[in-house]
């Protein structure tokens, strides 16, 4: 595992990409503890001590690569897209050129020397994420005194930039667990400037609320779409800023839509785990049938949320007359793709036992816990961008509304986190007769539907070919989609997009690799394509309803509703 891959980006600059990284809404990560990660830096240590022979010759090449760049004979330079090193110091001035040139050669002796120890493939994977947290630590961009553009920015402003990102630290040492700020929070409110698309709650069970939007349309589809999102996260990040809207955008192209906003539990809601989830979903889409007057609807799950939906959807079994179509967003249903992603090597049955046993003495597991966790797996992305902005050029976080989003974390019940965690053990999307819920038993054979499987092919946190091996699962009637971004921004791709495109065509049962060769590049976001499928698969237009729920189901509230709020 190398850093390859993990450009720099500044908080101010194409910070879009960066959020998309940082994003919890996932099944993988909820097994993993920061005991894990302190794990692997023994397996490193215990390296060192037992391979000194390997240290030692990693040692002399770096003191003669030292010698090298002191004579001018180096060639080394920063990774392309490297933003750390952007500033013109680093190539203009003698001192900073050497001082960058040491530190690449010192951590390319220090990852040399994991390759070259007879370490297993696990373990050396493991050690290559310490040596990456420990590379990233020591960078010299880290540092006042080696870092040119906050030396220059203390010049420039008589010393206040330092005065301003001390503030800076001890706000965050008070308020964010000392961690630096992503995101400017007071930038932002729900309801007021994210998550503002007209509708109202029309249920509230004691896990979620189901939001209908109004529709703004004249006519509409009759089959209307029920959104079930992550349960780690707030529902609103399919409904941010206007321009950025999944909801608006469907709403404008006719599609009923509903949206569910899990409740965020407590440590006394230890004992609700997926059975409990399901049965509260099965309620939700009771209650979108009856109030739009479909006999069935269209589902849409994203990451864990697909998860859910689609183990709901296995337990209507053949007889599946409440689902008619699958919508699968960045979602993995085989765990054993799982090991493709970042944290494949810190997934092991001893660490998610371990993770299991943790939640269940805490009665559920924390959102931020899972943040400062993801954020030192990622540090370069989630920690020193704003350590740099924040504290050394004394700048505020940014105001970005996926960040914000993102920092709005929620908790998940210690039977669910455990239920999960089970899913590796188990796989029962793949081995049929393994999970049984609420008195059904999966077997994703026995169920038939049109499917959308969404994918991003730059998303490490659920691999793009694992969420082919998920569109493979839904069978043939699914359209597979690769977008061209990330783990978050490969749903938030709306038209108005021009960097935008993708790759489609149907499942392939060779693989992914046969489905790379076979497919449809085009231009664009895949919403356009997915508004077409959805429309011939909605049944009939109709006049749009002029008030929102039913007399049975009688609005409760505004939207964004109360759940979102906790």
């Amino acid at each position: 595992m190398n850093a390859e891959n993990r450009p720099q980006v500044p908080p101010a600059e194409g910070i879009s990409e960066d959020a998309s990284r940082n994003t919890l809404a996932l099944n993988p990560l909820v097994g993993l503890r920061s005991e894990d990660l302190l794990e692997s830096a023994g397996v490193l240590f215990k390296a060192v001590v037992n391979e000194p022979k390997v240290a030692a010759e990693q040692w002399l090449s770096f003191l003669g690569e030292l010698g090298s760049i002191a004579a001018g004979k180096s060639e080394r330079a920063p990774r392309t897209g490297d933003r750390r090193f952007s500033d013109a110091s680093w190539k203009e001035s003698s001192l900073h050129d050497g001082l960058l040139k040491a530190y690449l050669a010192w951590g390319d002796a220090v990852s040399g020397f994991v390759d070259k120890t007879s370490l297993s493939d696990v373990d050396k994977a493991r050690a290559h994420l310490v040596t990456e947290i420990l590379i990233d630590a020591v960078a010299p961009t880290n540092a006042m005194l080696t870092n040119p553009a906050a030396m220059r920015k203390f010049v420039d402003t008589g010393g206040r930039s330092v005065w301003q990102g001390l503030k800076n630290y001890v706000d965050d040492l008070t308020r964010n667990g000392g961690m630096p700020s992503m995101v400017d929070r007071s930038a932002f409110k729900v309801g007021e400037n994210l998550a503002t698309t007209p509708g109202a709650v029309v249920l509230r069970n004691e896990l979620l609320e189901l939001i209908q939007y109004t529709p703004t349309t004249p006519k509409v589809w009759k089959r209307p779409l029920l959104i079930t999102p992550p349960q780690i996260n707030k529902y609103y990040a399919l409904d941010l800023s206007p321009d950025k809207s999944m909801v608006r955008f469907l709403l404008e192209s006719g599609i009923q839509v509903f949206c569910v906003s899990w409740r965020n539990p407590t440590a006394a809601d230890r004992d609700l785990g997926l059975d409990s989830y399901v049965a509260a979903l099965d309620e939700a889409v009771d209650v979108a049938r009856e109030v739009s007057g479909s006999d069935d609807i269209s589902m849409m799950g994203s990451c864990s949320g697909g998860i859910t939906s689609t183990a709901y959807f296995a337990t209507l079994g053949n007889a599946a007359e409440k689902i008619r179509n699958m919508v699968l967003a960045v979602c993995l249903l085989d765990p054993n793709t799982a090991d493709e992603s970042a944290f494949g090597c810190l997934m092991t049955p001893d660490t998610m036992r371990a993770a299991k046993e943790t939640s269940r003495l805490r009665g559920m597991v924390d959102g931020h816990e899972l943040a400062r966790m993801f954020a030192w797996m990622r540090p370069n992305d989630l920690i020193w961008n704003y350590w740099v902005n924040n504290y050394l050029l004394g700048n505020q976080p940014p105001a970005f509304d996926i960040l914000y989003w993102n920092a709005d974390t929620t908790r998940l019940p210690a039977r669910l986190h455990g239920d999960y965690l089970d899913l590796y053990f188990t796989n029962p999307f793949v081995n049929a007769g393994k999970l049984t819920l609420n008195g059904r038993t999966i077997d994703m054979g026995e169920v038939k539907a049109d499917c959308y499987v969404v994918a991003g092919v730059t998303d490490h946190i659920t691999p793009w070919k694992g969420v082919h091996r998920t569109a493979q699962i839904m069978g043939p009637n699914t359209t597979f989609v690769l977008s061209n971004s990330g783990h978050l921004q490969s749903l938030l791709n709306p038209p108005t997009n021009p960097k935008a495109s993708f790759m489609i065509g149907s499942v392939n049962p060779a693989g992914p690799e046969a489905f790379m060769a076979a497919c449809e590049k085009r231009k664009g976001s895949w919403w356009l394509d997915w508004r077409d499928w959805l429309h011939a698969r909605s049944g009939d237009e109709v006049d749009a309803p002029a008030s929102l729920g039913s007399g049975r189901h009688p609005v409760l509230a505004p939207a964004p509703g109360t759940y979102v709020f906790e």
